[in-house]
């Protein structure tokens, strides 16, 4: 007798705006690298276009879908993905963020049978999650939607106190971050791909990595450095500035270095692909947010045994612990951050002292297996699947926690 054949594991179609370097894009690329493939399949619907990102993806043979919606309403972009998820037919739709979540209404209308939404940070049109057309809307898909997933407690508070979503309706899954690729610099270590980076290891190096957008501030970031520079001319000897990352804000940044005579103290060079070699390079991280979720590129500095200032927004406050593994400072105060960098400029044994500390924290925490087996475990809540007692208590404590 023939054996019947191994049951095709279920479909998961991620729905996000754009696939293109940011931290929502790589925690979808994390998640689907290291979930088992034998427990859920995947594919991806890029409502504008999928960018070269999607390289990163281990397998080579996940879906990706562009559909290139244009600014503004594109009404033909609704019967285009009612038509992909009609021929994918899968068991859950995870849109992310506001500007998928009408996506979870189409999902419904196509017959998906289990839809997800995540919640991973605010844009500047709704920086507080207050708008109110938005939260209207938010309150519409509320039975749309079975789970909603969070990846800090200040947006699980927002969900449940704001949009009126019930507790038990909630998850909190926080970012995970590998720490084999993203480790502390090793002595002598020589990375061949940085060869342009200009400066050298006597140098205080200070910065941050990801999209230089207006919601990331890193504005802010180039007035605290040249702060410190006009209230302490000698720091100009050894203390230099790397932003890492593209976007439309960009040459605002270059034009304000050049302004202050500081270009040939800071490195500017867009894009690049060897982020956790470029981390092993600086001495200080540095987030300036106006808002922020749980962000992937924190737990990259940490886990590369960096000391993290961070603005006190969102989920910046679960990631730094004040004295222990960073500094954290009020939003939009350049002086405070030039005051931030300037302690551990005097006090370079802080450097290592929270560095370590982030680095265990990162490990302890923040590890990818249980990112991922989080995702699994709420993935088999939604569809019924071996949701025993103790599966589900596992998530009740992990929603309490």
């Amino acid at each position: 007798m023939a054996l019947p054949a191994p049951m095709c594991p279920p479909l998961v179609v991620h729905i996000i705006y754009r696939l293109a370097i940011g931290g929502l894009e790589n925690g979808i690329v994390n998640l689907i690298n290291h979930m088992p493939r034998n427990r859920y399949r995947h594919a991806i619907i890029s409502l504008g276009e999928a960018t070269d990102f999607q390289n990163r993806l281990k397998d080579k043979d996940i879906p990706i879908y562009s559909l290139h919606k244009k600014m503004g309403q594109d009404w033909g972009v609704y019967f285009r993905l009612w038509k992909i998820l009609r021929i994918l037919r899968p068991s859950i739709v995870h849109t992310r963020n506001f500007g998928a979540l009408e996506y979870s209404v189409l999902s419904f209308l196509a017959g998906v049978p289990r839809r997800i939404h995540g919640e991973h940070g605010r844009d500047m049109d709704d920086i507080d999650g207050n708008r109110f057309k938005y939260l209207v809307f938010r309150k519409i898909a509320r039975p749309f939607v079975h789970r909603y997933i969070t990846v800090s407690d200040d947006l699980t508070e927002w969900l449940k106190y704001r949009v009126g979503i019930p507790k038990d309706r909630v998850t909190h899954i926080p970012n995970g971050v590998d720490i084999k690729t993203f480790y502390p610099r090793r002595v002598h270590e020589q990375v061949v791909s940085l060869k342009s980076f200009p400066f050298e290891s006597h140098h205080m190096i200070v910065g941050c990595v990801g999209r230089i957008q207006e919601v990331k501030n890193h504005i802010l970031l180039v007035e605290g450095f040249l702060s410190l520079l006009h209230a302490f001319p000698d720091v100009r000897s050894r203390l230099r500035l790397v932003i890492v990352g593209d976007g439309p804000l960009r040459q605002k940044l270059l034009e304000r270095l050049e302004d202050a005579n500081a270009r040939d103290l800071a490195w500017v060079p867009g894009e690049c692909v060897e982020i956790s070699a470029i981390l092993r390079k600086i001495d200080l991280f540095i987030l300036p947010s106006l808002a922020e979720g749980n962000s992937n590129t924190i737990l990259e500095a940490m886990a590369t045994g960096l000391p993290v200032i961070a603005t006190a927004v969102g989920g910046n406050v679960e990631l730094v612990e004040e004295g222990k593994t960073g500094t954290l400072i009020p939003s939009n105060d350049s002086i405070a951050l030039g005051n931030a960098i300037k302690s551990y400029y005097l006090q370079p044994e802080l450097l290592r002292l929270h560095g370590e500390a982030g680095r265990e924290k990162a490990k302890a925490c923040y590890s990818l297996d249980s990112m991922v087996n989080q995702y699994m475990l709420t993935y088999d809540l939604v569809l019924g699947r071996g949701t025993s007692a103790p599966t589900s208590r596992r998530i009740r404590e992990f929603n309490d926690r």
